[in-house]
């Protein structure tokens, strides 16, 4: 048994009342340790201390760099607004020139999609390059987000669900969930970005209700049927002859009879705006371009990926208020 020592310091002088205590000591330390033989009750055996606490103040861990790969740039920047600013992400396509249903992936896009953390993409036949990928490297449709799956209306087939709300906002909600599965160091903090970008894109989508509102009965016409749920979304009836928009959408040439229509739906000032895509021009639909500007009806450009420098929130906001502009509603 360990004996307290009362005297610290060779050389220091002790009194006669400190010897006398700690003679005392002495004598009880020896008759304890006399019961602990005498065959008496053992005393409890001391309690195991506990591990050391990590050093207070010390520097948390830094957090993983989280890698994902998007089919285009307008998933890209909603991944990186919920994964953060020291995530990687990667867009194969950010050419507003590029038309993503004709693209063909290469070596480089494959082994990014293999290697990424997560890999996001539109689907429903839009980015077949992307699915291409994911089904020829194991395991990455287990780490992969397909946005037309989380559409609300699954009745509703039109693939370009960017432009819907309710897909963008389950989508940028399951980034988060499934980032914070990789590292759950970060999942509050992907859930509480995944909530502020949901929260400004429902109060864009409220102000495209606000258009149907102030401006009902409004007819649109597309030259691809790409701004589907931003008419949907503003009220606007999409007069588009259906024949004409299938056969642009898979990419043939519309029958003359359909094309006829659709012309006359411009030159006889039947629809108030007309959505042109740039990015799959052909004489048919620049045509289109030429009887609005001739009827002097709006032309309001929707793409499929971002314009340069802008991001997605920017591009949703600035399409609303064109979008409000050219059907005369309040902004």
């Amino acid at each position: 048994m360990m004996i307290p020592s009362a005297v610290r310091g060779a050389g220091r002088r002790v009194g006669r009342a400190h010897r006398n205590w700690l003679v005392a000591v002495v004598a009880l330390s020896l008759g304890l340790v006399a019961a602990c033989g005498s065959g008496g009750q053992q005393p409890p055996a001391p309690t195991a201390a506990a591990p050391a606490p990590a050093t207070a103040g010390a520097p948390a861990p830094p957090a993983r760099t989280l890698t994902v790969v998007a089919s285009t740039n307008v998933w890209g920047d909603i991944a990186t607004r919920v994964a953060g600013p020291t995530a990687q992400v990667r867009s194969i396509l950010s050419d507003p020139n590029a038309d993503p249903h004709s693209y063909e992936g290469t070596p480089a896009d494959a082994a990014a999609i293999g290697s990424a953390d997560l890999v996001v993409y539109n689907g429903g036949g839009y980015d077949e390059f992307v699915t291409s990928a994911l089904d020829a490297s194991p395991g990455a449709r287990e780490k992969s987000i397909e946005a037309y799956a989380l559409r609300p209306d699954q009745a509703e087939e039109n693939e370009h669900v960017w432009f819907d709300p309710g897909t963008v906002t389950a989508f940028a909600r399951q980034v988060a969930d499934r980032l914070g599965q990789v590292d759950p160091s970060q999942a509050q903090a992907l859930t509480q970005r995944a909530d502020e970008f949901a929260a400004q894109v429902g109060q864009i989508g409220q102000q495209l209700a606000a258009i149907g509102q102030a401006r009902p009965g409004v007819r649109g016409l597309s030259s691809e049927p790409v701004p589907f749920y931003l008419e949907r979304a503003a009220g606007i009836a999409d007069a588009t002859p259906e024949e004409f928009a299938e056969a642009i959408e898979a990419e043939t040439d519309p029958p003359a009879g359909a094309v006829a229509e659709t012309n006359a739906l411009l030159t006889g000032r039947g629809v108030d705006v007309l959505f042109f895509n740039p990015q799959t021009e052909s004489a048919v639909t620049q045509n289109l371009r030429t009887l609005a500007d001739q009827a002097t009806i709006p032309v309001v450009e929707v793409g499929e990926t971002l314009p340069p420098g802008t991001d997605y929130l920017g591009w949703l906001g600035g399409l609303r208020s064109g979008i409000a502009t050219a059907v005369g509603a309040p902004q």
